[in-house]
């Protein structure tokens, strides 16, 4: 899933000058406006895709549609790239284009004339702090997984949201409402919509319907 929004004019227009964000998410649950929360921004595209996969669509959306003058505002450099090659690329190939690239938590910015070797340098060395950063991250959880399946009492995984009671209630409101009031719905239960649709998703899938 993936959507573009445009904070100040409607979607297809352009003027020169203008800072276009890049969001990327890797649930459809995490809360997007965290990542440039005040951050002035005409445009903003998101992306819902996990840092490795290639797959990011608005990303290519956003390259599209950026031009000379412009500036891409990315929350953080792994936000913007699945390893310091591809950070590197994206970089060259905007500024290449006359176009700035800003990352707020790095607190840096390239521009089309910051191409010497010293900010080529920077570059390299907070993306190189950002790619080992993630695998740090990943080898902890892997670490942390392979401890607790030591002990199976202790690894269940991911608890259910909703006793098996609580999910038919839920589904039973559902009907009853004839599927308006969703949202009213998942407050109501104390779980995101997307949980929500996943336990009529069940039901249905039971039911064959």
């Amino acid at each position: 899933m993936a959507r573009a929004n445009s904070t100040t004019k409607p979607a297809g227009t352009h003027q020169a000058g203008q800072r276009v964000g890049y969001v990327r998410v890797s649930t459809v649950d995490q809360n997007t406006a965290r990542q440039l929360d005040g951050v002035a921004l005409h445009k903003v595209f998101t992306d819902h895709a996990s840092g490795g996969t290639a797959d990011r669509p608005q990303l290519a959306e956003a390259l599209r549609y950026i031009r000379e003058g412009d500036c891409l505002v990315v929350h953080s450099m792994d936000r913007l790239a699945r390893n310091l090659d591809d950070l590197r690329r994206i970089v060259r190939e905007l500024t290449g284009r006359g176009v700035s690239v800003e990352f707020v938590k790095e607190a840096q910015t390239f521009t089309p004339e910051s191409t010497n070797p010293m900010a080529q340098l920077m570059l390299s060395m907070l993306g190189a702090f950002a790619e080992f950063e993630r695998s740090l991250i990943r080898e902890r959880q892997r670490e942390g997984i392979a401890i607790a399946r030591q002990d199976p009492e202790k690894y269940r995984g991911r608890a259910p949201a909703l006793t098996p009671e609580r999910a038919e209630l839920l589904r039973e409101k559902d009907r009853e409402q004839g599927g308006k009031g969703r949202a009213a719905l998942a407050r109501e239960f104390g779980i995101s919509r997307e949980t929500l649709y996943q336990y009529l998703r069940a039901e249905s899938s039971a039911t064959g319907s």
